[in-house]
């Protein structure tokens, strides 16, 4: 016989090196959903000999495997996972993909199927008790009303509740017990039940009810996915980011374009203006300007030339340059902001739900309640018929719909009001997790500002002046200074721009200039990254200085946040001087400026240690890290998309107000959701002993079932009415 050992795979090709001199794996775990999946993977694995650390992302399905230097075997992973109920292989984009597509057509299938059972399976259910054209139906007919529901409804619900099931069964092979125990049980025992009073022709079966329990449920696990698919979205669009290919210039001067991957530390590209940096490098020859705004947040270009550092990502303005590469473009500054934008995100799955903490409670109390009901009242001469009746009425009518609709009709209500104010709320959990935010960090450009520069106090004499050359450059604020001017204006003749200094050409005959001061003619002038001068050949030299606006409401907003208790610091990319003139105006004292993206992400977990719940509002690339890190995220619709999708809510409109909606809104949510749980154990504590002692049958704890799951939805209603300014 085949030992384990003998019969294990060599997956040692997929082995990665890593840089404390050990090795790492990824794989494609299936079937992990929620928290307690993640945690009790992550301490399996990490008990494996030669394990150093194991790190599970719920929303990509990546379990990263850490080996000791010299050690490890990937197959006892891939066994010890099989044992838990979670098969795996290695990590392949283009197969995860494929899974979870499959996995979202066979949910809207399931749905569609739930959705036709419950609906045709009620047609032949409701006469049963409301009659057909007003006359009561025989027993004969009753018992065929009864088949008919029983042929639709439970072959659609058996298909329907195939993803609960599956769930269920996994999740009671790991040992616990979540929500979708119940959920399949209630199922079930209402199918035989039904079958059952069908056959002995009893008054009443359960065949719709089953089917549209599922269909309603089916409908929060479809938005779980498609909230899932999204926020998968928000690394890959940052690697997006990243050039395609480079073009390489080999010893002789000769170019060729290759893919990115192919790219290696020493390699010399060819950087045009217009194109990105594609890998992190050094400057080997020629002077350009680098648009750094979605690495740091700065509006400003930034000079390069020879011997200087340049980070992938960053945007070409001016003239080509030669970068000699000192990483691969996996080693890259944006292929590193997406696994921070990966590690927040999969920190942030670790949110437990209130619903599943009462689950782990609820379900052992219930299925013994229903247990010792079936029992006892065997015992006591009920007969098996009327026990299971009983028991079957216990698991009815304590089925948690109530307990499960408690919080995702609270967040589609408070989802629904922001919306209607310029909210999109991207996950219901994120509402939980802004409600208990106590600290708020803004980013400065493009959120507490406009984030585009524009002229200040501008002379229209001036401005049409240098709004020939303005219009023939590409540099951001030439191009704000050019928007200044309302008239028609002629391009300026024989335009040359000038490598991080300005551009030059005729005007009227006459060389002109615009651009840095000593380009232009100015001596010893303060130079600032905001101005641009300019001056015509033996004239007067004219200086341009340029702002990024406060957004109107800014000073309001944090003086709303800081009403509610909440602590506010602005972390920026930008330069001291523009971050502190912001802050103060704002009304803000604790800020920070000059940041890397992985500053601002070691921020926000400096603040997480200290026991803060932080709330990160930012749009640029340099702050996706720090929105995925942050207990809850929100973007400005004019964020890059990268950090759309790393945010949990994305708000419209030229105002910082909806901030304020957002936390009013979602801490009324989280007042309505607790008055729902409250509710729903009450109810529960009055409906079970009741149905024990055989006060109500199945019929009438499925109407009382949906009553409560009826007044929580009314309830969740309340949320929000009335709130915002």
């Amino acid at each position: 016989m085949t030992s384990p050992a003998a019969a294990r795979q060599d997956f040692s090709a997929f082995l990665r090196p890593a840089q404390d001199g050990g090795r790492s794996i990824d794989l494609l775990v299936k079937g992990a959903r929620c928290a307690a999946c993640l945690s009790k993977i992550e301490r399996e694995v990490r008990a494996l000999p030669a394990v150093a650390g194991a790190r599970l992302n719920l929303t990509s399905g990546k379990l990263t495997v850490d080996f000791d230097p010299g050690a490890g075997d990937p197959s006892l992973v891939l066994e010890r996972l099989e044992r838990l109920g979670y098969p795996a292989t290695p990590y392949d984009p283009g197969k995860a993909a494929k899974v979870r597509d499959a996995e979202g057509r066979r949910l809207t299938l399931a749905l569609g199927v739930a959705a036709f059972g419950a609906g045709n399976a009620m047609m032949f259910s409701v006469p049963l008790w409301a009659g057909l054209f007003g006359q009561e139906l025989g027993p004969a007919t009753r018992t065929l009303m009864m088949w008919l529901s029983a042929v639709i409804g439970a072959p659609c619900a058996i298909y329907a509740g195939m993803p609960f099931f599956e769930s269920a069964w996994r999740s009671l092979r790991s040992g616990r017990a979540n929500m979708d125990v119940p959920i399949s049980i209630g199922v079930i025992l209402t199918l035989a039940i039904s079958f059952v009073e069908t056959v002995l022709r009893g008054r009443d079966a359960y065949f719709d009810a089953a089917v549209s329990l599922l269909f309603l449920l089916l409908i929060g696990r479809w938005l779980d996915h498609r909230l899932r698919a999204s926020a998968r979205s928000a690394a890959a669009d940052l690697l997006a980011l990243q050039a395609p290919s480079a073009a390489i210039v080999d010893e002789n001067g000769a170019e060729r374009r290759v893919p990115l991957a192919e790219v290696s530390a020493g390699d010399v590209l060819i950087v045009r203006p217009g194109e990105r940096i594609p890998v992190d490098g050094v400057v080997a020859a020629g002077v350009s300007e680098l648009d750094r705004s979605l690495l740091t947040g700065e509006t400003a270009p930034v000079r390069i030339g020879a011997g200087e550092a340049c980070q992938a990502g960053a945007l070409n303005l001016a003239g080509a340059i030669r970068v000699r590469a000192t990483a691969r473009s996996e080693d890259s500054t944006v292929a590193a902001i997406a696994r921070l934008v990966e590690a927040g995100a999969q920190s942030r799955s670790r949110y437990v739900r209130l619903a599943d903490k009462a689950a782990a409670l609820y379900v052992p109390v219930v299925h013994t309640a229903a247990a010792l009901t079936f029992a006892g009242g065997w015992a006591l001469g009920l007969g098996p018929r009327e026990a299971l009746l009983r028991a079957v009425a216990v698991l009815i009518i304590t089925c948690p719909c109530a307990l499960g609709l408690a919080v995702p009709a609270v967040q589609v209500t408070a989802s629904a009001r922001l919306f209607r104010r310029g909210v999109l709320v991207k996950s219901g959990a994120a509402l939980e997790r802004l409600a208990e935010v106590d600290h708020v960090i803004f980013d400065k450009t493009g959120v507490l500002t406009e984030g585009r520069p524009e002229l200040v106090d501008p002379v229209p004499a001036a401005v049409a002046m240098a709004a020939p050359l303005a219009r023939a450059s590409s540099h951001p604020l030439a191009k704000a200074l050019a928007a200044a001017h309302a008239g028609p204006t002629s391009l300026a003749d024989d335009v040359h721009e000038v490598p991080g200094q300005g551009v030059e050409g005729l005007i009227g005959g006459r060389m002109a200039r615009l651009g840095r001061a000593g380009f232009v003619g100015v001596k010893d002038a303060h130079v600032s990254e905001t101005e641009l001068w300019f001056g015509v050949e033996g004239g007067t030299k004219i200086r341009f200085v340029f702002a990024d606006r406060l957004r109107p409401d800014a000073a309001d907003v944090v003086s709303a946040l800081k009403a509610r208790g909440l602590s506010i610091e602005i972390l920026s990319g930008d330069v001291a001087p523009a971050v502190a003139n912001a802050a103060r105006a704002v009304g803000i004292a604790d800020w920070r400026a000059g940041l890397t993206p992985a500053e601002k992400a070691g921020a926000v977990r400096e603040r997480t240690d200290e026991g803060r719940k932080v709330l990160m509002v930012g749009d640029g690339l340099n702050d996706a890290a720090a929105l995925a890190g942050a207990h809850a995220a929100m973007a400005p619709g004019t964020a890059l998309d990268a950090s759309q999708n790393a945010a949990d809510l994305v708000f419209s409109g030229e105002g910082l107000i909806a901030v304020v909606q957002a936390l009013d809104v979602a801490r009324s949510a989280r007042g309505r959701a607790l008055e729902n749980f409250s509710f729903a154990a009450l109810y529960n504590l009055i409906a079970a002993p009741a149905a024990m002692i055989g006060l109500v049958n199945p019929f009438v704890a499925a109407l009382a079932m949906s009553g409560s799951s009826l007044a929580v939805t009314l309830n969740a209603l309340r949320t929000g009415a009335g709130r915002g300014r």
